[in-house]
């Protein structure tokens, strides 16, 4: 039986492409959706005027160091993806489609023309209610945190401030028009290393979750998809302004 076109939403990067090439093992046709990054100016506009100045400022301020801080940590990255298998290289031979964003026309008239049977959305912006309501296919996501009380960014980063690390893990789930609200399909709980912080928390998630990210999406494919009914606190999180994640990395050792 010939496998289902499937269509998987992404930014570049070596996380998704872990994902992309999991999901190519099982889905040879899989088409994958590339979207430009937004800018960290409009990024920082729109939390600025969430949460005000001095925590968007903040929070830039530990992305940028995150993003020079990977470097040093490039020798635990590679035992991730050893320890799980995983691949992060992009795959040339792989069907890719660049689209302005998430919520472009171009989008929409890309999957018109693909007409996936599910869509996998995987580190791209969040998509409007009106986007959402023109896709006649499921639309999952991959979000690297336990749902719903990690909701948002840095899930496994908070979840360890929160002494809660037997919650730190990953989530497949249904997409709607709040931030990582729906509902629950899958959830692969991992422990970290002492030696995991900021840097490598997305990428041990990512590579601990192919196999759930794949179920689901066989699920999805054929039309069989089981929600999880889950009584947990629901919380939406956002990166640490540096302050704090300098303080609870002196004090605790979690960076």
């Amino acid at each position: 039986m010939t496998a289902p076109t499937i269509a998987i939403l992404i930014q570049p990067g070596p996380n998704p492409e872990i994902v992309v090439n999991a999901l190519k093992a099982a889905f040879p046709s899989l088409v994958v959706i590339e979207e430009q990054p937004e800018s960290k100016k409009l990024f920082i506009q729109r939390r600025a005027k969430k949460l005000g100045w001095v925590q968007a400022l903040g929070q830039l301020a530990t992305m940028v160091v995150s993003k020079y801080g990977k470097r040093f940590t490039t020798k635990r990255a590679q035992e991730i993806i050893e320890e799980f298998g995983v691949n992060p290289s992009p795959d040339s031979q792989i069907r890719r489609i660049a689209v302005p964003s998430a919520n472009s026309p171009e989008l929409l008239g890309a999957l018109g023309k693909i007409r996936p049977a599910a869509l996998l959305l995987v580190s791209c912006r969040m998509m409007k209610a009106e986007t959402l309501a023109a896709i006649p296919c499921p639309v999952l996501n991959f979000h690297a945190g336990i749902n719903p009380q990690y909701r948002g960014l840095q899930g496994g980063y908070w979840a360890r401030i929160a002494r809660d690390e037997e919650n730190f893990g990953a989530t497949v789930h249904l997409v709607d028009p709040g931030v990582d609200t729906g509902d629950v399909l899958y959830q692969q709980r991992v422990k970290p290393s002492k030696r995991d912080t900021m840097h490598t928390y997305p990428l041990l998630q990512t590579a601990a979750s192919t196999g759930i990210i794949v179920e689901a999406m066989r699920d999805a494919a054929a039309g069989n998809l089981k929600p999880l009914k889950i009584a947990a606190p629901s919380r939406q999180w956002y990166h640490p302004p540096i302050w704090t994640w300098l303080w609870n990395g002196v004090t605790r050792g979690i960076w």
